[in-house]
Formats: C-alpha cells, sequence, structure tokens
C-alpha cells in the first residue's frame, strides 16, 4: 500500500546514488516500492551533497531538477517545534535535519520515513508516537 507522504533522509539519498554504500541495494528496492517523487527537508538534502560522493553529485542534481526529490518543508515555518525536538534529543544528539523530517511526519498526511538512521526508531513524533519509518 503506498504511503501519501514519503519522506527521504539523507541516508537513504546517498545509499540510493553510490552504488558502494553499504544499503544501496536496499535503497532501490524502496525506490521501486516507493517510487519518487519523494520529499525531504532543506537540511537533509544538503547533508545529502555533504556526504556524498563528489562524482555522484551531479545524478543527484539532476534527479532534483525533474522533480525526482523536492523539499516539503519551511524551517523559518516550523522553527519552534524543530528546536524543541532538538532539546528533547540533545543526548541522541539529533540533528537538524532529523528534527524536520520527524516535524515533517507531525504534519504531513499518512507519513513514512525511509532512512538507514536507527535514532528514528527513538525519536517520537507528537510527543509519545513511533515515527514511522522503513530501515534496512
Amino acid at each position: 500500500m503506498a504511503r501519501t507522504s514519503v519522506i527521504l533522509d539523507a541516508s537513504v539519498l546517498v545509499a540510493y546514488f553510490d552504488p558502494n554504500e553499504q544499503h544501496h541495494e536496499w535503497a532501490t528496492i524502496q525506490a521501486k516500492e516507493s517510487p519518487p517523487p519523494w520529499i525531504t527537508c532543506d537540511a537533509a538534502l544538503s547533508e545529502t551533497f555533504y556526504l556524498l560522493h563528489p562524482r555522484y553529485k551531479p545524478e543527484v542534481i539532476e534527479f532534483a531538477r525533474r522533480g525526482g526529490v523536492r523539499t516539503a518543508f519551511s524551517l523559518a515555518d516550523e522553527i519552534q517545534p524543530v528546536l524543541a525536538l532538538m532539546e528533547k534529543y540533545a543526548d541522541v544528539p539529533m540533528s537538524l535535519a532529523d528534527a524536520c523530517l520527524v516535524r515533517m511526519t507531525e504534519i504531513l498526511s499518512d507519513p513514512v520515513v525511509l532512512t538507514t538512521d536507527s535514532d528514528f526508531r527513538i525519536y517520537r513524533r507528537h510527543g509519545r508516537h513511533v515515527v514511522p519509518c522503513i530501515t534496512p
């Protein structure tokens, strides 16, 4: 059953585009099961470009240009709840990108986060609810 809002963490974008990544095959399978367009936040997209080997960056740029991934979150509008999440999970510690993605699960319809980051099993949305996510 397809979800309305498939939210991608940077880890999945990196794994999808880099065939040498540990979770590349898993990310490719996820792309078939929940095909693009995908949504993310600016922080996760920035993290993707930081983590990704330079040779694969042009592919991500073209993928985004064609609408395969788009940012669907305004940090300016959601700064207070995002900062509250970062304070709550300071001991993890929670990155800005992770906080934005968790917040996206609180405000988007029928969300699921695709991630290789096990911290998403710790995070909670709306205080006590498990973040819906798919991990390897």
